[in-house]
């Protein structure tokens, strides 16, 4: 079993059930769902597919909901592309139009109030190049430095500018209830660029009574300079590569990535590393060795996922891009379990008296060579916390509720069961037996640790630690007089 997460984007590459069926026996943990492309009924066809195809298959698979947020986007263009020439003049227009090379519009109006001149506009992930060299009340004179041809629907990103949109569109506020009803695992929230946007999606969700997870997508250079706050308001962050090598220095990235991880893993926020991870699998049957090493990087920063996009959404090679991400991921933990771990100790603060029962758990597992770790949860928190510490034994997380066992699906090394814990010690033991050994998680003898709650009136308080050789509750309650 690997213990680095997988999660999937459904796309027109993918999305039918064979391809879904065989991600899911291939090791995809969560299946993310784009809402800048598609409709809602066809997601929520995905969805379907997705949690019946679990179900048959009796394992568990969260879903992410990902919002568009305020991406600025090139308008509509005759013939569905032109072609820009270094030096020639664009004018960028308020008003939606049919575009051409000379006259272009976007899906945010006040682009033409954010940008400044001397202000670059970078269109296609900054495969082309403008900057504004003149203002007017409704338009953007614009120079093109770097020329290529340019889609319809192409971002654009504005690097040099502050933008005034909302952090969340009317188009994300539809999407959302969306994601409520249909009672999504984790929604994503695009071009984070404050604590207070986050805080502001979390209202949201409060509003309408849902335990969704709030995933922040870091993408933005204001977000870097909030970072710490920003991670420790969210549930889950994601590092979105992409938009965050266009809006600054590429070569920034890789440090901004470890940066990001190590931030996460102090305070035990679950991490996700995405952006073409394997892009070159987009059209091709294997990757780049860059790509790999890329990948291992990843997991070797810590993170608790990572991420395929265009490589399975839209990719020849969807399977293929899961199975070899997947290769990775055990290589790169074998490594990890031969060296350990020498990047230091995490310093996480919340939960005190659990974080000390876990990490009483991590040592006494590795000094008793123990099989796994079982921890029985109400809320996820316990196991999230175990994960952070990379314990060299899977994490067996019990839960009673459906979704918070999908939620633990993306923790680093945990593999999550629906289960109520029992009210008496003896009966947690038998049922924890009977779980293992019907999974093949165990065999029989074999030592584990347990942590839980031994009081029983105070759900949610994690206290105890327990040694547990398998089937030994079995003998107990035989040689009981009273059984």
């Amino acid at each position: 079993m690997i213990r680095t997460k997988l999660v999937a984007t459904i796309g027109p590459a993918c999305d039918d059930t064979a391809s879904i069926g065989a991600m899911i026996d291939a090791g995809v943990n969560a299946f993310r769902l784009n809402f800048s492309h598609g409709t809602l009924e066809g997601h929520e066809a995905s969805l379907k597919r997705v949690r019946d195809l679990a179900a048959e298959r009796g394992t568990i698979v969260a879903v992410m909901g990902d919002l568009c947020g305020p991406k600025i986007r090139v308008g509509r263009i005759a013939g569905g592309r032109c072609e820009l020439i270094p030096g020639q003049q664009v004018i960028f227009q308020r008003k939606p139009i049919e575009g051409s090379a000379r006259l272009l519009s976007s899906n945010y109006p006040a682009l033409v109030d954010d940008a400044r001149i001397d202000h670059r506009l970078l269109i296609d992930d900054g495969n082309v190049l403008l900057r504004v060299t003149e203002k007017r009340a409704n338009e953007l004179i614009c120079t093109c430095e770097v020329g290529g041809v340019v889609s319809d629907r192409k971002g654009i990103n504005l690097p040099d500018s502050q933008v005034s949109a909302p952090a969340l569109t009317e188009k994300d506020r539809t999407n959302l209830e969306w994601a409520v009803r249909n009672q999504l695992d984790f929604v994503a929230l695009s071009f984070v660029r404050r604590p207070e946007d986050v805080a502001e999606l979390r209202q949201i969700l409060d509003q309408h009574g849902s335990s969704i997870h709030v995933v922040a997508k870091i993408e933005k250079p204001e977000a870097i300079e909030h970072l710490e706050e920003i991670v420790r308001q969210s549930d889950v962050v994601l590092v979105a590569r992409g938009d965050l090598g266009v809006e600054m220095d590429v070569s920034r990235v890789p440090i901004i990535q470890k940066e990001i991880a190590l931030h996460c893993r102090r305070t035990g926020t679950p991490v996700i590393i995405a952006t073409q991870m394997l892009q070159s699998m987009v059209g091709a049957p294997v990757p780049t060795r860059a790509e790999v090493s890329d990948v291992a990087n990843a997991i070797l920063d810590h993170a608790d996922a990572v991420m395929l996009s265009a490589e399975t959404s839209v990719g020849r090679y969807p399977l293929e891009a899961v199975r070899m991400i997947r290769r990775v991921a055990e290589h790169t933990e074998s490594f990890g379990t031969r060296y350990g771990d020498e990047l230091g100790t995490d310093q996480m603060t919340t939960l005190p008296v659990a974080t000390a029962v876990v990490r009483g758990a991590g040592l006494v597992a590795g000094e008793l060579k123990a099989c796994l770790v079982a921890v029985w949860t109400e809320s996820g928190e316990t196991p999230r916390l175990l994960s952070k510490l990379r314990i060299d034994q899977p994490i067996v997380a019990l839960a009673p509720n459906e979704r918070i066992c999908r939620q633990m699906a993306l923790l680093y090394g945990v593999v999550p069961i629906c289960r109520t814990q029992p009210g008496r010690m003896e009966k947690m033991l038998a049922d924890l037996d009977t779980v293992l050994l019907d999974r093949r998680l165990a065999s029989a003898d074999d030592q584990i640790v347990i942590v839980a709650d031994s009081r029983t009136d105070l759900p949610g308080e994690t206290d105890a630690l327990f040694i547990h050789p398998v089937g030994s509750s079995e003998r107990l309650t035989r040689r009981s007089p009273a059984s």
